[in-house]
């Protein structure tokens, strides 16, 4: 039976989070400070200490009961934030079958480091879309995709669906 850990959380700095993931080859959870007024609410500094010129900033939506898993990369970071709704993160380390998985969203705000080459993925939690905001180290390439792919159901025993308990 596939057993899945919680990643590391670390409050503070996304720099010394990044520094972490890397030397350790797994995903690290920095927790964001939530700044609330009677105008709103925002989350600020988010990707401070980790950009880079060679680094791209993207969004996504992911429609309920989307999965989009597993991919890793040879070269590049990913940082998520997910801004609208809920997602479940799965990441897996394949040279010993470490896995993790996360929750991530409105209720949980915060940035998931993961680092290469953790083969890395998302569901939707609930009946709405996702919304990812996303900072990469390296810029996509559509001549040579620093990616690989294979299917979801591919890791045996991953629970992207509704866990009770």
């Amino acid at each position: 039976m596939l057993q899945v850990h919680s990643p590391k959380s670390m409050p503070g700095g996304l720099a010394a989070a990044f520094e972490h993931a890397q030397q350790a080859g797994e995903p690290v959870f920095v927790p964001a400070n939530l700044y609330a007024d009677d105008r709103g609410w925002s989350l600020m500094n988010q990707m401070q200490g980790v950009m880079s010129p060679e680094g791209q900033i993207n969004y996504s939506v992911m429609y309920p009961n989307v999965i989009k898993a597993w991919h890793r990369h040879r070269l590049q970071t990913d940082f998520w934030i997910c801004l609208q709704g809920h997602l479940k993160v799965g990441m897996h380390r394949e040279s010993d079958g470490k896995t993790w998985l996360a929750v991530i969203g409105e209720k949980r705000p915060g940035v998931m480091v993961i680092p290469p080459p953790l083969w890395h993925g998302a569901a939707t939690v609930g009946s709405e879309s996702a919304g990812l905001l996303y900072y990469v180290t390296h810029a996509y390439n559509p001549q040579v995709p620093d990616e690989d792919r294979r299917a979801y159901d591919s890791i045996a025993g991953f629970p992207w669906g509704i866990r009770h308990g």
